[in-house]
């Protein structure tokens, strides 16, 4: 939870429901609010000019996205689109500021969160500079499992599909299908019920 629910309401925050394939915003709008989600999954993503789809992230409740694009005066580089029913509570832009003037606590809460998903990015962007497919999936499953206390083998259930991974590590589905059977066969990964265990 990047910031409680309560706090938000009492700030003016309104609750947004959305479809799935709805977006909360499109790439190339300009900022206007600050989106926390409260029940939901939504996907950052971009198409190229082929029309593949590249995601760039994948978020759930509690999660906010597109934040960092209010505090510089550009558009949307990425589209955020609702993947489930989702319900999002939605705080205009100034109230958002007023927000973090008026505490320092949210202030450095929402830095740490800015943090985190400014090492996402450079640990995806690493990984994706490789070519091997393995350090591509296996870079994202160690991001994904750095978040849970249980760092044993194959106490993680990787929270995507198949489709949702190679989009996420530029690869086709069928490379990260095949990539994902080669790394069971290695024991770097467990599959039970065709989930992921890592």
């Amino acid at each position: 939870m990047v910031i409680d629910e309560n706090i938000l309401h009492s700030a003016g925050a309104e609750i947004k429901h959305y479809s799935p394939s709805e977006y909360l915003f499109s790439q190339g709008d300009i900022p206007h609010y600050y989106y926390q989600i409260i029940k939901g999954e939504v996907k950052l993503n971009n198409y190229n000019e082929d029309g593949k789809e590249f995601i760039q992230n994948i978020l759930s409740d509690g999660q906010s996205c597109g934040e960092a694009i209010l505090f510089i005066d550009k558009p949307y580089p990425m589209n955020a689109e609702a993947m489930t029913e989702c319900s999002v509570l939605r705080l205009h832009k100034s109230s958002f500021f007023n927000l973090l003037n008026e505490s320092p606590q949210i202030c450095m809460e929402v830095s740490s969160f800015l943090s985190q998903r400014l090492y996402y990015k450079f640990v995806m962007m690493q990984n994706i500079s490789s070519q091997d497919p393995s350090t591509r999936l296996k870079g994202l499953m160690d991001y994904l499992k750095s978040f849970q206390d249980d760092e044993s083998p194959y106490s993680y259930m990787i929270p995507l599909t198949r489709q949702q991974m190679a989009s996420l590590t530029g690869l086709c589905v069928e490379t990260a299908i095949r990539t994902i059977k080669n790394m069971e066969k290695d024991k770097i990964v467990k599959i039970e019920n065709r989930k992921v265990l890592y």
